[in-house]
């Protein structure tokens, strides 16, 4: 991976987006396990110049030292952020974030608060607001005092941000308290997104019991305001995920025909992700939500962003070529932290298009890889006493085939129909006129043929007349 990216990721080898990408991407493939590779980002991090490339190198040595609590990170990256630049401090307090993920560390508590009410951009507001919650991962009652005092700042974001750090601090523990405390805000607050922070993060409170989800959002899923309704759809995806479960197919279902293009959007993301790994048997209505996906994705008619959510749909559904799920619990049964992660950044598409790449740390391999010691694969048997239907994978897309085209036959008018079923074939008006013509023709000639003969017989008379008068005279 290193080499590849090298070549785009050097300083100066190309596009500033092309090194940022490349950063991104890099961090994004060691996440969670990056010790070898954080000394190379933390270079070319120190070396950018241009703010996109350290939008990128933030953004991927943040998920490299993800959960590390490492303080030269941190400082590297909290230098970035007090440039007080827009895109490069969003990426910077997100990162920081990741770095002391679940540590409630606070020194980087109060600088991260800090910054944030003292900061005019609003994207670096947006970065910090996901990085202060992931520093509450996991802390339950001890993250309330930060949860208190953010819920109730005159800053919408920061009180989003006390939202998002409900869903973290309480990820998984379907916790009453702070399932009340955000249906309380999802239906109180003054600002849009803070409603709809607060609906989303009850998915993640209740991914280890998805069965209770439907139940608790079906009616913000039918609310006036259309940001409690994406929000509710999103919950669905997020604590159903990979699951096929009916209830939540049948809420999300009436969403996707929903007047607001966005709450479109949400309800067919929900939908690819709670049907990720399921296939016909499993889930009869399967086909009619891919045929739904891929309709969506080729009408001219259709809205950008309701398309882009289907794209996306597409991708969710087919990920890993169909051998991955969407699952916030390891195989053991704990929280997966980078799923965790993947989720909820993802939400943040809805800002930043480019954070949608974070939903592949919530996908997880469900194939099985045998090999020896010399890692090659051994021919290997397995009994399934299932029917082969049950574990089938999905029909591959066929492209649309090509219809022949059919010999159309000569029309032929209501008229002449009707006399050539009488027997008498009607003649062309062309040729009426051609027949009018030559009649004309043949008269002209009879008449001067008649003119001709009077003439001679006239002649003949006077000839007649002139010799009777020679003959008198003699």
């Amino acid at each position: 991976s290193t080499g590849i990216n090298a070549e785009y990721g050097e300083s100066g080898s190309g596009s500033p987006y092309q090194e940022g990408g490349a950063l991104y991407a890099l961090g994004m493939i060691h996440a969670n396990h990056g010790a070898n590779i954080i000394p190379y980002l933390s270079e070319q991090l120190s070396a950018a110049t241009n703010e996109t490339v350290r939008h990128g190198g933030c953004l991927g040595l943040g998920l490299a030292a993800m959960t590390s609590n490492s303080a030269e990170i941190y400082e590297l990256l909290r230098n970035n952020l007090y440039l007080d630049e827009a895109v490069t401090g969003e990426a910077a307090g997100l990162a920081m974030g990741l770095v002391m993920m679940g540590s409630l560390d606070e020194d980087a508590l109060s600088e991260m608060i800090q910054y944030a009410q003292d900061t005019q951009h609003e994207k670096i507001l947006r970065g910090l607001s996901l990085g202060i919650a992931f520093v509450c991962y996991g802390q339950l009652e001890a993250a309330d005092p930060t949860i208190d005092s953010l819920s109730k700042d005159k800053d919408s974001v920061l009180r989003m941000c006390g939202m998002y750090c409900v869903g973290m601090a309480y990820a998984g523990t379907g916790n009453n308290n702070a399932i009340r405390r955000l249906l309380h805000v999802a239906v109180s607050d003054v600002n849009d997104d803070v409603r709809r922070a607060a609906v989303i993060s009850i998915g993640f409170l209740l991914f280890n019991a998805p069965e209770q989800c439907p139940n608790v959002v079906s009616l913000l899923a039918e609310s006036y305001n259309s940001h409690v309704r994406y929000g509710a759809a999103l919950a669905l995806g997020i604590s159903c995920a990979g699951s096929g479960m009916k209830e939540a197919l049948t809420i999300l279902e009436p969403m996707i025909n929903d007047p607001v293009n966005y709450v479109r959007q949400g309800a067919l993301l929900a939908t690819a992700m709670i049907l990720v790994q399921q296939n016909e048997h499993l889930c009869p209505k399967l086909k009619h939500f891919k045929d739904l996906f891929a309709k969506t994705m080729s009408d001219k008619h259709e809205d950008v962003m309701v398309k882009f959510g289907a794209i996306l749909s597409q991708g969710i559904i087919n990920a890993g070529g169909r051998n991955c799920t969407i699952s916030m619990r390891s195989q053991y049964g704990h929280t997966n932290i980078p799923s965790v992660v993947g989720l909820l950044v993802f939400t943040h598409t809805w800002f930043w298009f480019p954070l949608s790449h974070f939903l592949c740390l919530a996908f997880q391999p469900t194939y099985l890889v045998g090999l020896n010691s010399d890692l090659n694969m051994p021919k290997m048997k397995f009994k399934s006493c299932a029917r082969p239907s049950t574990y089938a994978y999905p029909p591959i897309l066929e492209p649309p085939k090509e219809k022949e085209k059919e010999k159309v036959s000569t029309a032929i008018l209501s008229t002449t129909a009707k006399k050539l079923a009488k027997g008498r074939a009607t003649p062309m008006e062309v040729d009426e006129e051609k027949q009018d013509e030559k009649k004309k023709e043949e008269e002209k000639k009879k008449e001067e043929e008649k003119k001709k003969e009077e003439e001679k017989k006239k002649e003949e008379e006077k000839k007649k007349e002139e010799a009777e008068k020679k003959k008198d005279e003699a």
